[in-house]
């Protein structure tokens, strides 16, 4: 079989300048961060974000709220935060709100708007107001006007009532009668001759006739008595609301002009009627102001039970904005749905739980109203009962308080129901591009409601503007939280570890959270060193040691490879046996690690087998690369017989779920190996995915997955003749560790991109892949003869 010369190893090679990009702090004109002026109100990075963040502030169109979308760590919620204090000073504060008792329905609190921060004063008005009406009615109730005018006013009706009384008087000596008073009422006697009432006893021992005779003249005189009594009553009941209207009246007149003076001081139409109501409920109820009640008789004239009536003239400021100079902005951090829509509290007493309108308390919504409410969306979803009552306050532009637990309970704790406060309010929701795809497809209120996207991005552009704007960033840093400056070339390695993190080394991340994290630590160590600046060491030694505190199951791993617990050869040659390169994710630590992946061919008609699909241990993903694999072989091999083989393909000693495309090129190289029966070297670890096509496609995690394999092949022994084969587009994401590269460069590892399964396959083998119509000495050839034996041997 025809081999491929030594040269075309070192011609497809990667150079080692390929796999690294280092900043030169050469090119830095600063020696320290502290030259630099530092970022003031921007973010790096963001245009797109900052356009459509400007763009969603600024309209006030319905529906127009901002749904905040970024990967964890892009500066998303600071940034957004500092736009928003920015912009709502900018703006007067808005108005205040109270609840107020309702006079007409005191089951339903009237919602009272206010200017900012005439709430307070309001309040305060009306505790005064209370004071100076109790003083004034005790005051005229006392009065000497008051005393007179009432006392003439009952003597007119005593006159009137005395008149009747001495007409039946009159009336009954006509009849020989009198009316006597007795204890249990009025009795009608006869006289004697000497004009002298006859008693009872008296009577009694009289004759029959007198008796009758008697009973015959004072029958016309109980209908006059009775008649009497029935005009003596509506005297009385006269009485009775001539002095409650001179009450009233009195009352009117003592406390009228209290309410001037705070109508003009509130002059709104609702503060107004709302103030009409409570002046003729304190005038309806004078009396609890000025008459000595006993703690009974006061409490049968309160509200509710043990209240005073004082209570319902309280005012309950539910949002002031006294001291705020522009619109509010409330971050809201555990949107429960009182958090959010308030609540109505309750306090216990001998009746049992009870409750009113000032314990109504404001939530989120009603902090934030005329402002801007910021709230993270995967805490907001955590709550369902709040996302459904937000999206329904949006979208009736009102705030309702009301207790969701009611829809599951026959009876109700509080039969209050205040009055809505209407809703102005622009909403920013944080979340992940997932949680934004996920409510826009399945919720058909969120586009209506959230129609400004502002997309954060993970990476931007590494150029010199972007690089000199990153050490503004660490110069900020570095001042706002006290840091040691750091020096040209602890920037220059800063650059250099977010192009790592971005995965391209025509990247810089902008999730700044690992960036913060290595500043920190960097300060850390140069602190401890009682050094006066931040060195490239010290950053060194910050992402070593980050490593080292999360690498404890790399560690296990390699000690599994290294006693032959799990098996994978570095070196020498085997048919149908390949390193392939896998990820290992341990939370806050990714690393390669090699698995041996094997494949046995035979004649038959099963196809290409998945071990690990048929018991189940693949992913999706997984087996759309095995199908592709398949369709590449009756592409490539089935022109002129069908494909008659069965292949099983296996990673050997996984216990757990494999996911993922990467490893199908390499499945498909031990694949041709056993079919051509060519050995595969070793010592060639490969990832990449492959299309039907046979060109071989881009993977993710490729720094890892060749820094583990070189991790191992360093343990085993370097032999010189090792190497990852990796993706020819894959090569701009290279930014290995300087372990790697500094074995590149002396020449004890090697890296080859490559295009296509051709290429692939002479760097494995080290024979000529073949070009249609292949030779039999090449290893397509050799593919092509066995499986055309296979086809006519199946037929047969």
């Amino acid at each position: 079989m025809e081999q491929i010369s030594r040269e075309k190893y070192t011609q497809l090679e990667l150079s080692p300048d390929d796999t690294i990009c280092c900043t030169d702090p050469e090119h830095f004109s600063f020696q320290s961060t502290e030259e630099l002026p530092g970022i003031q109100d921007s973010i790096i990075g963001q245009p797109r974000a900052v356009r459509a963040l400007d763009f969603g502030l600024s309209i006030r169109a319905p529906g127009y709220n901002l749904f905040v979308s970024g990967p964890v760590g892009t500066g998303k919620t600071t940034y957004t935060m500092q736009v928003l204090q920015k912009s709502a000073c900018t703006d007067p504060a808005p108005d205040d709100w109270c609840y107020v008792f309702n006079f007409l329905s005191q089951d339903e609190p009237l919602a009272l708007r206010l200017p900012a921060g005439d709430g307070i004063r309001f309040r305060t008005a009306m505790t005064t107001l209370t004071s100076e009406v109790e003083q004034s009615l005790m005051r005229q109730f006392d009065s000497e006007e008051y005393a007179q005018e009432s006392a003439q006013q009952l003597k007119s009706f005593n006159d009137r009532a005395e008149k009747l009384w001495t007409a039946l008087q009159v009336e009954a000596q006509q009849y020989g009668m009198v009316l006597q008073r007795t204890s249990t009422g009025f009795v009608t006697l006869p006289l004697d001759s000497e004009g002298k009432p006859i008693s009872s006893e008296r009577l009694a021992a009289m004759d029959a006739d007198y008796r009758a005779e008697v009973r015959t003249r004072r029958k016309p005189l109980e209908d006059m008595f009775d008649e009497t009594q029935r005009q003596i009553k509506g005297l009385q009941k006269e009485a009775r609301v001539a002095q409650q209207a001179l009450d009233e009246r009195t009352a009117a007149y003592a406390i009228e002009h209290l309410f001037d003076e705070l109508r003009k001081n509130f002059p709104t139409d609702k503060v107004n009627q709302y103030l009409t109501l409570l002046e003729r409920d304190i005038v309806e109820n004078h009396s609890y102001f000025h008459s000595n009640l006993d703690a009974e008789q006061s409490i049968h004239l309160s509200p509710g039970p043990n209240q005073d009536l004082k209570h319902r003239y309280q005012v309950n400021v539910l949002v002031s904005h006294e001291k705020h100079s522009g619109v509010p902005v409330v971050l809201e951090s555990n949107p429960t749905y009182f958090n959010l829509f308030g609540k109505i509290e309750y306090r216990g007493n001998q009746h049992g739980l009870t409750s009113d309108y000032t314990l109504i308390k404001p939530g989120s919504l009603h902090k934030a109203n005329g402002g801007y409410l910021v709230l993270q969306a995967q805490d907001l979803l955590s709550h369902p009962f709040s996302f459904a009552g937000l999206k329904r306050s949006l979208m009736r532009n009102e705030i309702r308080i009301d207790n969701p637990a009611e829809e599951t309970l026959w009876m109700s704790q509080s039969g209050l129901r205040p009055e809505p406060v209407p809703l102005n309010v622009k909403v920013i929701l944080l979340g992940t591009p997932e949680m934004y795809h996920l409510l826009h497809t399945r919720d058909d209120a969120f586009h209506k409601l959230f129609k400004v996207k502002v997309e954060f991005d993970s990476q931007m552009e590494r150029t010199p503007e972007s690089i000199l704007m990153y050490a503004n960033f660490v110069a900020t840093y570095a001042r706002s939280n006290r840091l040691l400056p750091f020096s040209a070339e602890a920037v220059a390695k800063i650059v250099d570890f977010s192009s790592r993190q971005a995965g391209n080394q025509h990247k810089l991340s902008t999730r700044f959270n690992p960036v913060i994290e290595v500043l920190t630590e960097a300060n850390y160590h140069a602190v401890e060193a009682q050094k006066q600046i931040v060195g490239a060491s010290h950053i060194e030694t910050a992402i070593s040691e980050k490593r080292k505190r999360s690498d404890l199951i790399r560690e296990k791993v390699l000690e599994l490879l290294l006693n032959g617990t799990i098996k994978v050869a570095t070196s020498g040659e085997r048919v149908g046996q390949i390193n392939g390169l896998a990820i290992l994710d341990a939370g806050d630590f990714l690393f390669g690690q090699p698995h041996r992946i094997t494949a046995r061919t035979s004649i038959g008609k099963r196809g290409v087998v998945n071990v690990e699909r048929e018991t189940a241990m693949s992913g999706h993903i997984h087996d759309k690369g095995l199908l592709i694999l398949s369709g590449y072989l009756s592409g490539e091999f089935a022109q002129e017989y069908p494909l008659s083989i069965s292949a099983t393909l296996v990673f050997e000693q996984t216990y757990s779920m494999i996911d993922g495309d990467s490893a199908s090129s390499t499945e498909l190289y031990a694949l041709l190996s056993s079919l051509a029966n060519v050995p595969i070297n070793q010592g060639i670890a490969v990832t990449g995915s492959v299309d039907q096509f046979g060109d071989i496609q881009p993977i993710g995690g490729v720094n890892d997955k060749i820094e583990g394999f070189f991790y191992v092949c360093e343990a085993q022994g370097l032999t010189g003749n090792q190497g990852v084969m990796i993706p020819q587009q894959n090569v701009a994401n290279l930014f290995l560790s300087p372990e790697v590269a500094a074995a590149l460069r002396n020449g004890s590892f090697h890296i080859w991109p490559v295009k296509n399964v051709r290429e692939g396959i002479e760097l494995l083998t080290g024979y000529t892949a073949g070009t249609s119509p292949c030779p039999e000495s090449t290893i397509f050839g050799a593919i092509q003869k066995k499986l055309t034996e296979y086809a006519k041997s199946y037929k047969e």
